[in-house]
């Protein structure tokens, strides 16, 4: 192997002596997919980019010199699990006896929401992970869902996303875990090590810089600059691959600085490979490495997209051999491209097949499985739980729970879009939304419960069997027909509450209201659901309104009244798309059966005007005296409200600590209510002055804490002095020495003693539409200030990147 190419891996010596004996042929089918069924479309411009592919009724001619990836071969359309189980062990059978070299085929699939296959059970979208702030019910659930595809012969699958949510225009952020690096990074590394312990190779998307596209648009130019990258990017996909062991990364669609990352070996090679020690395998996006030729520009054919998108370090392409079959092979035999660059493609993909025993003698020997259940008990149980801790009350003037009433309310209406449906509930990854939409014929193949089906469940639990429960849809969540207002205000009218759900519908390209290729131009309730809030609201039945969403919307209007400050829903609830679980919980925490404990794990925005926006800015970064435009969030990162109160006390933090080193902050977290309660406690911290600007406020590290009423702990944080690193002048990551502050706070905005950051000009400049000052619910300690001592550290890949948390009774 020529020594020009760099990064060729390390490979066992059954490896080698197998590569050893392939035609160029042999080693080509192994860096390639193919996509037996296709119904619907589920990737971008897949219609006109798989339109070559052969017929699945010619696989013997089509795996002639052996199959890299079958794709999707559960998730493309509905198939009888066992059924397709069954076709699966006989065609890996047939690839090992047929082809020349006998190698299986690996088997990826999407797992975003749990398995996207029919039957399979639904868990919450990602934002909904981010929301529980809980990244071990993130891994039992990782667990349970490469447990399920483990038993149906997956080897890989394609998750978790882990882009950094920078505008909430942009259709996937519903696929996104959060606004914060490293919630994202604990939250997607956990789900790693979840879905690797069962067996399954887990692929970090879209690295890197997608969710910067600009103006929030699907696959536009990222305007980033090399230390947003460094500092916000791409420390949760380090987190995964240094401390998560991530066997798969995938490429962005996009490009960075006009450079397309499915061609930037910058990152895929130097940064991922040499500087992280990545050794696994990179795989393209979806039609990735066509799209360099047809969309980005930067090639004039399939064969030279080929060429670019192997020497930058795209090993697979994926979901078919478009440009890596025949173009490839042809830029190589013409001399245009060295062989040795394919090789060490191949090297990494048999070695993946290796480590996953694709290449044991007895690989699906055994027996297909017949007795499936792709939506068990523990499914059940765990989507529901993730569902319950990631539901935010965001407002509750003290309506809520209902079985704290001391009269059981007579009537209750259910009113809304998404009251009763139960697409509703899940993601734009979910299989319903994603395949199923185009087989309407066919039923679900699971239970998912609607927000109406969950109430009435509930209030027989929650002591309110006497409340009658009636039903009015309002409108649909897109569109202009008001049709449906008229009875919905009538039920609302007669009734004591009502529980108004409105929100998304997820969907893919024009189909749905969010989801991929689903951006938005306003960030407005869709359609005329605003309208049918307010005509609620203004019956004088007190409103809980419930938003059912895969983004944040701007809804000032349901907390501030709108301009002529009107009536307001009584409460407000926010669920990210919570799955087949999501109805029960809604209900359980309407009825008071649950005790809401989810926090905001993105800001939620006061307007379209004031985006992008990250709670992550310098002092010019916010409001200020400098400028009329107020991009405050209605509520800030890291916001929820429960139905107890919790206090916080004696916050100790050690005076200094050395850069590079490690510093305790402890604090005793009291629940000071009547009830029972789930508290997430977290640290935030300020870099008081820096060499470059820093952010008014970061989250340090968080940990949840169960409390009964009355009851204390002693949450001990151990925080790495690299929770306060950044890209210096140089570009070089470092823990610089000087003072910090730290402190324990409800949300990002409740802070004790410390600098106002809207007085940004100390009062030189006053503003004349000065940002109105709002009080928001949350406590906060005071801020303690830590002293960095020493020497400017530089930060390596040795240096600890997780915050470590102790309990102890208080």
């Amino acid at each position: 192997m020529s020594e020009d190419v760099p990064a060729v891996p390390e490979v066992s010596q059954r490896v080698r002596a197998l590569h050893a004996r392939m035609t160029l042929e042999e080693k080509l089918a192994q860096l390639v997919g193919y996509w037996l069924d296709q119904n619907g479309t589920v990737a971008p411009m897949q219609s006109e980019m798989a339109s070559g592919q052969k017929d699945s009724g010619r696989l013997g001619e089509i795996t002639e010199h052996g199959l890299g990836h079958y794709t999707r071969v559960y998730g493309t359309r509905p198939v009888d699990p066992a059924e397709r189980a069954a076709w699966l062990w006989a065609e890996q059978r047939r690839l090992k006896r047929e082809t020349r070299l006998g190698i299986p085929a690996l088997v990826h699939e999407e797992c975003l929401t749990g398995l996207a296959a029919w039957q399979a059970a639904t868990y919450p979208t990602p934002l909904a992970w981010g929301a529980s702030f809980d990244p071990e019910l993130v891994q039992e659930a990782g667990r349970a869902i490469g447990d399920s595809m483990h038993q149906l012969g997956i080897h890989q699958g394609l998750a978790p996303v882990l882009d950094v949510i920078r505008d909430p225009r942009w259709g996937r952020v519903d696929e996104c875990i959060g606004e914060d690096p490293y919630l994202v990074g604990t939250v997607g590394t956990s789900y790693v090590r979840g879905l690797q312990d069962a067996g399954v190779h887990a692929t970090l998307k879209h690295f890197v810089g997608y969710s910067g596209s600009k103006a929030g648009r699907n696959h536009a130019p990222v305007s980033a600059g090399p230390r947003e990258l460094a500092d916000v990017f791409l420390p949760p996909f380090e987190m995964a691959v240094r401390d998560g062991g991530v066997r798969s990364v995938m490429n962005s669609y996009t490009d960075v600085d006009g450079v397309p990352m499915a061609a930037n070996a910058d990152l895929l090679t130097t940064l991922l490979r040499d500087e992280w020690g990545f050794d696994g395998v990179v795989v393209a996006d979806y039609f990735a490495v066509a799209f360099l030729e047809v969309m980005h520009k930067v090639a004039a054919d399939r064969g030279e997209a080929a060429a670019l998108a192997l020497q930058a370090g795209i090993d697979i392409e994926l979901p078919t051999g478009d440009a890596y079959l025949e173009p490839l092979a042809e830029r190589v035999r013409s001399g245009q491209l060295d062989e040795a660059w394919v090789d060490r493609a191949v090297l990494r993909a048999l070695r993946q097949k290796e480590q996953l025993g694709l290449l044991d003698e007895d690989a699906f020997e055994d027996e297909p499985p017949t007795d499936i259940d792709l939506d068990s008990p523990r499914h059940q149980a765990l989507a529901r739980r993730l569902a319950e801790e990631s539901v935010v009350l965001l407002a509750n003037d003290g309506v809520l729970p209902l079985n704290r009433w001391t009269t059981t309310p007579r009537r209750v209406a259910v009113v809304g879009p998404n009251a009763h449906r139960s697409e509703a509930l899940m993601g734009c990854y979910s299989f319903a939304n994603h395949v199923l939409a185009h087989h309407p014929e066919l039923p679900l193949g699971f239970s998912i419960p609607t927000v109406l089906e969950g109430l009435g469940s509930a209030f027989s639990r929650a002591g309110l069997a006497g409340s009658e429960l009636v039903y009015a849809r309002g409108c649909d969540p897109e569109g202009d027909d008001t049709s449906g207002f008229a009875p919905a205000v009538e039920a609302v009218a007669g009734s004591d509450v009502a529980v108004v759900v409105v929100g998304d519908q997820a969907g893919l390209f024009g189909r749905g209201t969010v989801g991929e290729g689903n951006d938005a131009e306003s960030l407005e309730l869709p359609g005329v659901q605003r309208q049918l809030v307010e005509a609620l609201v203004a019956t004088g039945t007190p409103v809980v309104l419930v938003m059912l969403t895969g983004r944040p919307y701007a809804v000032d209007w349901a907390f501030d009244g709108g301009p002529d400050g009107g009536a307001v829903p009584a409460a407000v609830l926010q669920a990210f798309f919570p799955g087949e679980g999501g109805g029960l919980a809604i209900a359980d925490v309407v009825t008071g059966l649950v005790n809401p404990s989810g926090r905001l794990p993105v800001s939620l925005p006061r307007s379209t005007g004031a985006q992008p926006y990250s709670y992550l800015h310098p002092v010019l970064g916010g409001p200020s005296d400098v400028t009329s435009a107020d991009s405050t969030p209605l509520r800030p990162f890291g916001f929820g409200l429960s139905y107890t109160d919790f206090a916080y006390d004696d916050l100790v933090v050690e005076p200094s600590v050395e850069a590079g080193g490690t510093f305790t902050a402890a604090v005793t977290v009291r629940n000071t209510g009547t009830v029972a309660g789930s508290h997430v406690v977290q640290l935030f911290g300020h870099d008081v002055q820096a060499t470059i600007t820093r952010p008014v406020v970061q989250l340090l590290g968080y940990t949840r804490v169960e409390l009964d009423p009355g009851e204390s702990v002693r949450v001990t944080f151990l925080v790495p002095t690299t929770r306060f690193a950044f890209s210096d002048r140089r570009l070089v990551r470092v823990v610089e020495p000087g003072d910090v502050e730290v402190w324990v706070g409800a949300h990002a905005a409740a802070s004790g003693a410390g600098a106002r950051t809207d007085e940004a000009t100390g009062g030189v400049i006053a503003n004349e539409k000065a940002v109105a000052r709002r009080s928001l619910p949350g406590t906060a300690t005071d801020r303690a200030v830590l002293a960095v001592t020493g020497d400017v550290h530089r930060v390596s890949g040795a240096d600890s990147r997780w915050v470590e948390v102790k309990l102890a009774g208080a």
